[in-house]
């Protein structure tokens, strides 16, 4: 493996960003080993960029970077001593400079993947379905915006063929910012909800903003979409590429029928798609998660692989921690699904839980960014689970009051509401009982995984 990235050199970096060097020409023309913005994971020949935070400013870092084996740094002032670097107006966006120079490097197809709920489990499935026949790097975590896309176009190596980049915004202008570091060869939009309501208002403002992701698109690049999406469905070319739609029915160019649940253990179907039709199973399961092995089977039908090598790329996929996740702990079974929040995935969950066994217990907290709707979209959640076959709510947080106000409202009488994430746990010890099977969901911010761990050993 070469751990060298591929033309990321001081005088390169200088150029790309506008900036100046200072340091022995000897260093000039070394490529580095690695990008940081985290001082603390700075090794040999890595390049440091240090950002300005809310508690502290990388700068102060760069001393201490260069004890670790940094080759050099970018400032945005002139520094004292010896010590290498490259002067810049802004490292911030130097850093995002860098990124799109360092993916043009490389020439490898990348697949940009958007949309208000659904984003990493399709991106999960997209990349099990390509890394069937390519070398597939893929964004971890919450690595999205304009700090952690280009984070994750850094971990890029020339044994990489693919890349599968999560793209995730919350304001107007932004997916612009990032699809011109991307420039994708394929874009996919899962769907057009609710969410970041702050700042993009209603659902047609978060089109706008979403499909601003076409703008960086490659002159001969695919775009897929979700056509059971009201929204979606009225895109009807960009620059002359048609997209590719997945659904429900036979109007989309790739479809499932015969679609069987097999409740918590994922779903039997038939896909239909321009190449041909097969069975296959999707190990994780929700309907949601047979749109995005539909959305897969699109980007590996666009990137060459056979049929067959789609089928088991979707039927190999691993579920990750906090996006549907079963946990079982003996006493317990966890539907770890804390790793985000908005109306629309959290009514999609409680579906599901609706498949489980024994008593079903719903572990619910705030979510976040939905402006002025606020209350009464928690007001809905509550309304919705006392429609469901809910026996018990845990609700958490200054929101999640008005969850469980309306679930009570309506019926659900096992209702609890705790101000506090830590008072929650607390009480839990009194109101779980074994056997139990527990969703946790939330927006990230409130920190859910904290419950997930505490039930794991409870």
């Amino acid at each position: 493996m070469n751990n060298r990235m591929k033309n990321i050199t001081m005088k390169n970096v200088a150029d790309v960003c506008g900036g100046t060097c200072y340091g022995p020409e000897t260093l000039l023309n070394q490529e580095v080993s690695s990008i940081w913005t985290d001082s603390r994971r700075v090794e040999e020949g890595s390049l440091f960029i240090p950002l300005k935070g809310e508690r502290t400013d990388g700068h102060v870092y760069i001393e201490q970077v260069f004890e670790k084996g940094a080759l050099f740094t970018l400032s945005e002032h002139m520094l004292q001593g010896d010590n290498p670097y490259v002067l810049v107006k802004s490292t911030y966006q130097a850093l995002k400079d860098i990124a799109q120079f360092y993916l043009e490097q490389l020439k490898i197809p990348v697949v940009g993947i958007t949309g208000s709920v659904g984003k990493t489990s399709t991106k999960e499935m997209v990349a099990s379905v390509l890394s069937q026949k390519f070398c597939t790097l893929k964004t971890d975590g919450n690595f999205n915006n304009e700090v952690g896309l280009p984070l994750t176009v850094f971990r890029l190596r020339e044994e990489h063929q693919a890349a599968v980049l999560e793209m995730g915004i919350s304001q107007f202008g932004e997916m612009l910012r990032l699809t011109r570091i991307v420039k994708p060869d394929i874009a996919v939009i899962t769907n057009i909800g609710l969410c970041h309501l702050e700042n993009l208002k209603n659902r047609d403002g978060v089109l706008k903003a979403k499909t601003e992701i076409f703008e960086g698109l490659k002159e001969n690049g695919a775009i897929i979409l979700n056509g059971n999406d009201d929204k979606l469905c009225t895109v009807k070319e960009y620059r002359g590429i048609r997209p590719l739609f997945y659904g429900d029915g036979g109007a989309c160019g790739i479809y499932v029928d015969e679609v069987e649940s097999l409740g918590l253990k994922g779903t039997k179907c038939c896909m239909h798609t321009p190449a041909g039709s097969f069975r296959t199973r999707i190990p994780v399961p929700g309907f949601h998660m047979v749109q995005n092995a539909m959305a897969a089977c699109g980007v590996g039908l666009k990137m060459g692989l056979k049929l067959q090598e789609i089928q088991r790329g979707i039927e190999t996929l691993k579920p990750v921690d906090g996006r549907d996740k079963l946990i079982e702990t003996g006493r317990f079974t966890i539907l770890d699904s804390c790793y985000n929040a908005n109306p629309t995935s959290m009514e999609a969950v409680i579906d599901l839980l609706c498949y489980a066994p024994g008593r079903k217990v719903c572990i619910l907290g705030d979510m976040f960014e939905l402006g002025e709707e606020e209350k009464e979209l928690h007001k809905k959640i509550g309304y919705y689970l006392s429609e469901k076959k809910i026996d018990v709510l845990i609700a958490v947080g200054q929101l999640g009051r008005y969850i469980a106000d309306a679930a009570n409202e309506r019926g659900l009488d096992v209702c609890w509401h705790f101000a506090e994430k830590q008072e929650a746990m607390e009480n839990c010890k009194a109101i779980l009982k074994d056997g139990d099977f527990i969703l946790v969901k939330a927006s990230h911010s409130m920190g859910f995984s904290d419950i997930v761990s505490f039930l794991q050993n409870a």
